[in-house]
């Protein structure tokens, strides 16, 4: 039996990275190792940089592969490529932390070696780290619902936000659900664009109460999509375009064309088919920064909704408690009226 390599070196976009322990296996199904991975992010490489450049992005890591354990690291190394390119940004609690920012395809190899299988950006540029330029809406299935409802819930927020003026960007999370992302100009804070995206469940939830919740509390939101408006809280992030998941078929959390969403089954969308996909049609969110909306109408939908009662909902827990926000108790804690 030939001995494992121990490291190559692998030359991408002017600088050369090394892939340590390349013959790793990280999917199961198939046996895709490592490096099988790098070549992955290689052949879709101009989407994939699409989905993060000049982006924070969240390293999250699985060095032993996508059914082993994780943990994500928001600072980068110390030890890092001179050419590695960083941004310090805050967080919640005030503290900053030094985070990768990719330009080219080097940088997502070098997380690739770090054992990154995805990638997680903040939804802002390094050029304004204040301003968010995507609203994006995460369609979660909570147990017992089919990839069906999340279909139909993302094809209603796709007419919802056409009337809204602004232009939804679907995708499959390479998960269980599917994301919509929404290209917005930066003009508007973390706060606004939660409040935006909070309006935008609480009424995709009152069109399809049969499908939709907007409900925090898991206890609350039955057998439902949850729209879940706090992956736009500051430092909250998605998994990105092009971005392979940790499971043993290795899906990819691939874009869409909005006439595939009524068929598309996620399951056929995984590192061993998305290249061939990519070359056959292309990548349905080239384009997304020209079609950047006006977030006006929808804030106006959010004024409309406290007029009508309805304040804020619970933010994170790692957030400091914010002015106007419910009690942030689950409800088997709430404390009972006592009885008379």
């Amino acid at each position: 039996m030939a001995a494992a390599t121990s490291s190559i070196e692998v030359d991408v976009a002017g600088a050369t990275v090394v892939v340590s322990n390349p013959d790793k296996v990280f999917f199961s199904d198939r046996g895709e190792t490592k490096l099988d991975l790098v070549a992955y992010y290689l052949a879709v490489g101009e989407g994939a940089l699409r989905g993060v450049a000049r982006r924070p992005t969240v390293l999250k890591r699985y060095p032993d592969g996508a059914e082993g354990p994780h943990f994500f690291q928001k600072r980068v190394p110390h030890k890092r490529p001179d050419w590695l390119e960083t941004v310090v940004v805050e967080f919640p609690s005030g503290e900053h932390a030094e985070e990768l920012c990719p330009t080219d395809l080097a940088h997502l190899v070098w997380a690739v070696n770090l054992g990154c299988l995805d990638l997680n950006p903040w939804p802002v540029r390094r050029e304004d780290l204040e301003h968010p330029d995507e609203l994006r809406v995460d369609l979660d299935p909570q147990p017992g619902i089919g990839f069906d409802a999340v279909r139909q819930l993302a094809l209603e927020a796709r007419a919802l936000l056409d009337e809204l003026g602004l232009t939804g960007l679907a995708k499959t999370s390479g998960s269980r659900g599917m994301h919509v992302l929404v290209p917005i100009a930066p003009r508007f804070g973390f706060s606004e664009v939660r409040r935006g995206a909070l309006a935008l469940a609480r009424e995709l939830e009152r069109r399809r109460g049969d499908l939709a919740t907007s409900a925090w509390w898991k206890q609350e939101r039955g057998e439902k999509v949850f729209v879940d408006y706090n992956q736009n809280a500051r430092d909250r992030t998605v998994a990105s375009a092009y971005s392979v998941r940790a499971n043993p078929e290795g899906r990819v959390s691939a874009p869409l064309w909005w006439e595939e969403v009524p068929d598309v089954d996620p399951g056929e969308l995984t590192l061993a088919t998305v290249p061939a996909r990519y070359r056959a049609i292309g990548d349905p969110h080239a384009g997304a920064e020209a079609i950047a909306g006006d977030l006006s109408a929808l804030l106006e939908l959010a004024d409309r909704q406290a007029s009508d009662g309805l304040g804020d909902a619970p933010w994170p827990p790692h957030f400091a408690k914010q002015d106007g926000e419910p009690p942030r108790v689950a409800p088997g804690r709430r404390r009972r009226s006592p009885r008379h």
